[in-house]
């Protein structure tokens, strides 16, 4: 009866242990870290395009801390910050003259929508896609920006 009972409380173990690794590796976010811009590699339209630019994705939970630091066309530091969840509502944006709130949803593990807004009005949609080997995190943007100019981004990032 030893063995059995042995048997039946391994089972048990793997039958809970399991789907438990498994929501774990889910909850990863393969966005997570820091991010250098790739000036070679994007295309930006309008220009002129930043001189860097580094982001960073910071998962704790459900929440998203992300940070953007670099330098503009003229020189001048920018940093925009925020802290959302993949859950389609809005939260506040800081540091950024063409947007004041995000909303993030997501597609697949690898890929996330944000909805970008002005005043409560939609300004720009971007599609975040980490490639499968998560050294790779391209970034597509359309809209328009504070100026009023079409904004129809490519920008390409590398896992540092």
């Amino acid at each position: 009866m030893q063995p059995l009972v042995r048997a039946l409380a391994f089972g048990a173990v793997l039958t809970l242990g399991f789907p438990t690794m498994r929501l774990s590796a889910q909850a990863t976010d393969p966005a997570s870290g820091t991010w250098e811009l790739n000036l070679a590699k994007s295309k930006f339209s309008p220009g002129p395009p930043p001189k860097s630019q580094t982001r960073t994705f910071e998962v704790t939970g459900a929440d998203v801390k992300y940070t953007l630091k670099g330098i503009d066309a003229e020189g001048k530091p920018t940093l925009v910050q925020y802290t959302a969840k993949y859950d389609g509502k809005d939260y506040p944006v800081t540091g950024s003259q063409d947007f004041d709130a995000i909303s993030l949803k997501r597609v697949d593990a690898g890929t996330a929508q944000a909805t970008l807004k002005k005043g409560g009005k939609v300004i720009q949609t971007a599609t975040r896609v980490v490639s499968k080997d998560g050294k790779t995190l391209t970034l597509t943007t359309i809209g328009t920006n504070a100026k009023g100019q079409a904004v129809n981004n490519v920008l390409v990032f590398d896992k540092r």
